[in-house]
């Protein structure tokens, strides 16, 4: 058993987000003593390993929930986790294309500004017009 602090330090995440993820139920509740203090094993880190994994990968908290369901189902199917993968993958593409969509319009404005000591300035113009 391990105390909160070791389990930070094994998976790199703070003691806050680990009582996070048990309060939402993202990972199975940790057993408490007798002195109240939350006891880990090692199933609980792998269960963190996986959700601080799949979020560095673009996973929402509740889509890392799913993703730990099926990790600890053994009838689960390859082919559910890949769609869940794929999905992701549409979803980046999407992101991306709006970023460079929102990149091009930033570009633009801070190339009509001017950049000096006057008041007047294209970014804000831009800003603030009803259109």
């Amino acid at each position: 058993m391990m105390s909160i602090s070791d389990v930070a330090k094994q998976t790199g995440l703070t003691a806050k987000t680990i009582r996070f993820y048990e309060s939402k139920g993202v990972i199975s509740a940790a057993p408490r003593g007798a002195n109240g203090y939350r006891y880990y094993n090692a199933e609980h880190i792998a269960e963190l390993l996986l959700i601080k994994r799949s979020r560095m990968i673009g996973f929402s908290l509740e889509e890392c929930q799913q993703l730990l369901a099926l990790s600890i189902n053994p009838d689960r199917h390859s082919r559910d986790v890949k769609q869940k993968a794929q999905q992701k993958l549409v979803e980046i593409d999407h992101k991306i294309e709006e970023l460079k969509q929102i990149k091009l319009t930033l570009t633009a404005l801070t190339e009509e500004c001017p950049g000096d000591k006057n008041a007047q300035c294209p970014i804000i113009d831009s800003l603030t017009k009803n259109s």
